[in-house]
């Protein structure tokens, strides 16, 4: 007798998933390249491996502090939202694959904001797939987190912060903000 044992097989397949999102995010956290190893101001064109600059308040805006995450209605993209910042994954992409400093696997699928900045993740661990059955963010709505907001439209998510640092990330291309 397990103890999942009493739950109906929705509530069990949204408990697994759920701890697959958690593990995901301190196995995303641990290996996130803290911030500080970017040389000099930024480049004009943007790069994944230039870090804007964060911010100068804190995330301790009023509001929730669970995690909030939603799919594109086109199922490509989905992401994560915290007060701590935001993770989006999209499945299928046709730009060119960003480099990231000091990485030798896949890059391209994952990218992060939060205080740090904007950048893509190194994929160690290979392509991730994207978690099934999430709620869906309509296109023209948006959600609010913390100090961060992701919007959702049908040219892809556009993700920023309060100062409008961020990202816009879809199929044929993805770009730094502002």
């Amino acid at each position: 007798m397990g103890p999942l044992r009493g739950l109906s097989r929705g509530m069990q397949v949204f408990l697994l998933v759920d701890v697959l999102l958690v593990l995901l995010l301190v196995v995303l956290l641990i290996t996130l390249p803290r911030g500080g190893d970017a040389p000099g101001p930024a480049a004009a064109t943007p790069t994944p491996t230039a870090v804007a600059d964060a911010a100068a308040g804190d995330d301790d805006e009023p509001g929730s502090s669970e995690s909030v995450a939603f799919d594109l209605p086109s199922g490509n993209i989905a992401c994560e939202m915290s007060p701590e910042g935001v993770v989006c994954t999209i499945r299928s992409f046709t730009y060119a694959a960003p480099r990231v400093t000091g990485c030798e696997s896949p890059t391209g699928h994952v990218v992060r904001l939060d205080a740090e900045g904007f950048r893509f993740v190194c994929e160690d661990d290979g392509v991730p797939q994207l978690p099934p059955d999430r709620a869906e963010l309509a296109y023209g709505a948006q959600e609010t987190q913390g100090g961060y907001t992701c919007a959702s439209g049908k040219d892809g998510v556009t993700c920023t912060d309060a100062a409008g640092i961020g990202f816009r990330l879809a199929r044929a291309q993805w770009t730094a903000l502002p």
